[in-house]
């Protein structure tokens, strides 16, 4: 176990300096370009325009990844409708994306995370904080889609995808390095050299990152690399990279009592001083891309991956500690085919197989229900076998429709290495086998209504096997053998389009999901569970003047339970139909007014809306929500050097990034308050 030592990164970080392409500078506004041409590439696995897309994708550009220099990416993807990343202790962090707040098994599962289109974790082994893996801090674009993945992907991506796209070879030599430091300890160091040699390419990036932490032991540090090698010679294409990260975290967490994060001094407390999380991860790929004719082509992209975690689960009564890993080995594949003018194909195969493990063990002596000594200790072998096939049709000059099918096979092997029996409220299946299988439906439309404006329609079904966790770490009170693969079908409704110089979405959906598993008030899980989403969000871009720009989102949602369950041991908690989850507000909003008074110079003001919502599934305890304000500036000072600076929560409001209601309390993680920081850029 690692220990965050204590070193004076900001003596180190006062002499780095760093920089960014010049084009990326003024890439901070919401669209980059018309809004009809931006480039996607998790809609198809590859290149398209949005404007060919049916469903409601949406992207985090190069500029504004630079301009934010975001210490958590929460705080770039919160920048987009219908997306609210809570930020936890540390790096870690819990998603909702058209959803509520998601814990446990259904935040690790729903959610697909991908870097360069490769999953970061397997099926059935995700990981809830699983972001913080990604190398986001040197991202080129951060892609986003709100609800169901096309056929393309399968697994976890049932309520959105997340795809961090990394850096390539630049046709210009690029080299830069940046250094930040602020407030709580906190220091960067970003570098990155990328550049082409003839049919050769190579980028290489790497970030350190440090926090003292604004709590009481919550420090960390944390490294990223990333190393991409790629060829091209005529028709084909090779990509080959190779990245991994390490992280080593003092862990803040809860505090307790109804509004404790207005109290300064419990805010910068840990009423759990003991809670770590160590975590490492290696990741690799070869993407062989290969022309065959001019309406004909096929991508194979074998990877690897392996992680090992280990943490402290502060956030139950046994704190106990949970040792977790797997390896992996995978396969996807694509061939493009145009067969007819205005006709695209897209069909491929998938394959994942994945040996994984997790242990808990409790220290603390016994008590209640909970057991000194191992509460789960097994194996799990998992294969994963998809097919898909993807279509596009323009049917008429106006009109493009879309449809793709997926079929996907789900293995689990799991051996178990304790007694098969049950310890205090834990119970331990004896060794098995689960088979899951999976259809999963798209259909969609694209109207041109005019130049400049779409209309555009998405009928889609998301699904996912149980996670490894859902089926072998089981509670007293659950039958071995009955969670079943969770299901959602979506509809969307949506119209986007270029105005006055800028540009706007607006989209409504409407979800059903089944087969929902959750743990319950009393700390027991439910296998059964049925929720309904509806809303409507939307997000613009506007030019007032040369030098002002308006940009924003904004989310109205509701995410309501479909069944009614007594809870006995908290009978207050009652979940009852009609009832809006817990943790999931109604009003979501990001408002930002960019101000370029000069060429050289680039201030944004933003106002983040954080609604109120419930803490708990009876609605009887809620967090009131609030509003902050963001202030951040750079001034190119030469093409080659850049100063920049940030004063994050300029009114020093009192907050919660995260509010909850468990064991008859209301618990908290704070905010930061008011925080300066500022660094230096040099590209050369």
């Amino acid at each position: 176990m690692v220990r965050v030592k204590n070193w004076a990164l900001a003596s180190l970080l006062a002499g780095a300096m760093a920089g960014v392409p010049q084009d990326a500078r003024a890439e901070t506004a919401w669209t980059v370009g018309p809004l009809f041409d931006q480039i996607t590439v998790i809609a198809a696995r590859r290149a398209a325009r949005l404007g060919d897309q049916p469903g409601n994708s949406a992207q985090i550009a190069a500029g504004q990844i630079v301009f934010l220099r975001a210490d958590h990416v929460a705080q770039a993807l919160n920048r987009l409708p219908g997306v609210n990343i809570q930020r936890g202790s540390g790096q870690e962090h819990l998603t909702a994306i058209r959803s509520p707040v998601l814990t446990g098994g259904a935040g690790a599962g729903s959610f697909l995370y991908l870097e360069d289109g490769v999953p970061l974790r397997a099926p059935g082994f995700a990981n809830v904080n699983g972001l913080f893996e990604s190398h986001s801090e040197l991202a080129r674009a951060i892609e986003v889609v709100r609800g169901p993945g096309s056929a393309l992907y399968g697994s976890n991506a049932v309520h959105g995808l997340i795809n961090v796209l990394t850096p390539e070879p630049s046709v210009d030599p690029e080299r830069f390095i940046e250094g930040l430091w602020g407030r709580f300890g906190r220091g960067r160091l970003r570098a990155l050299v990328s550049e082409q040699f003839g049919r050769h390419g190579i980028a290489a990036g790497a970030t350190l990152l440090h926090e003292g932490g604004f709590r009481e032991l919550s420090g960390l540090d944390q490294q990223k690399a990333t190393l991409r090698y790629a060829y091209k010679k005529g028709p084909a294409r090779l990509t080959v990279q190779v990245s991994g990260q390490n992280l080593a975290q003092e862990t803040a967490g809860f505090i307790r009592g109804l509004n404790a994060y207005k109290d300064p001094a419990l805010a910068r407390g840990n009423p759990n001083p003991e809670a770590f999380r160590d975590s490492k991860s290696v990741r690799a790929f070869v993407r062989w891309e290969q022309e065959i004719s001019s309406t004909l082509e096929f991508t194979l992209t074998p990877y690897g991956r392996w992680n090992a975690m280990d943490f402290r689960m502060h956030f139950l009564p046994s704190k106990a500690l949970e040792q977790n890993g797997h390896s992996s080995a995978g396969l996807q594949s694509a061939l493009y085919w145009i067969p007819a003018p205005g006709v695209t194909l897209i069909t491929g195969a998938d394959a994942d197989f994945s040996q994984g493990f997790l242990k808990e063990t409790q220290a603390r002596p016994s008590f209640g229900s909970f057991p000194q000594g191992v509460h789960y200790d097994y194996k799990v072998n998992a294969a994963v076998l998809a097919a898909f096939v993807h279509g596009e049709w323009r049917a008429a000059p106006k009109i493009l429709l879309v449809g793709g099918l997926r079929f996907e096979y789900v293995k689990y092997d799991y051996v178990n290495k304790t007694a098969a029996d049950s310890v205090g409220r834990f119970l331990r299946p004896a060794d098995r086998r689960d088979v899951f299988r999976a259809v999963t439906p798209k259909l969609g439309a694209v109207y041109d209504l005019a130049p400049g404006a779409q209309i555009f329609m998405n009928y889609a079904r998301g699904a996912r096997a149980p996670q490894t966790t859902d089926l072998y770490r089981l509670q007293i009170n659950q039958v071995v053998g009955e969670n079943r693969a969770e299901k959602m079908d979506s509809f969307e409704l949506g119209l986007r389009g270029e105005v006055l110089g800028g540009s706007y979405e607006i989209a409504g959906f409407f979800m059903k999901k089944r087969n929902f598993f959750f743990r319950d008030a009393d700390g027991f899980n439910v296998a059964n569970g049925k929720t309904r989403h509806a809303g409507i969000e939307a997000q613009a871009a506007l030019p007032i003047t040369s030098w002002l720009e308006l940009s924003g989102s904004a989310t109205y949602a509701r995410h309501t339970y479909e069944f009614t369950r007594d809870v006995s041991a908290q009978a207050t908690e009652v979940i009852s139909r009609g009832n809006d989850i817990d943790t999931a507000p109604r009003w979501l909003g990001n408002l930002r007014a960019l101000w370029r008074p000069a060429s050289a110079l680039t201030v944004e003001v933003e106002w983040v809306h954080m609604g109120r919502y419930y803490t708990d599934a009876a609605n009887l305890n809620s967090y009131p929500g609030h509003d902050v304000f963001n202030l951040r500036g750079s001034w190119a000072l030469s093409e080659n050097l850049e100063v920049f600076a940030s004063l994050r929560n300029l009114t020093n409001k009192a907050f919660a990034t995260r509010a909850d209601f468990a064991f008859g309390t209301a618990r908290y993680f704070p905010g930061e308050p008011r925080a300066a920081q500022g660094g230096i850029a040099l590209r050369f």
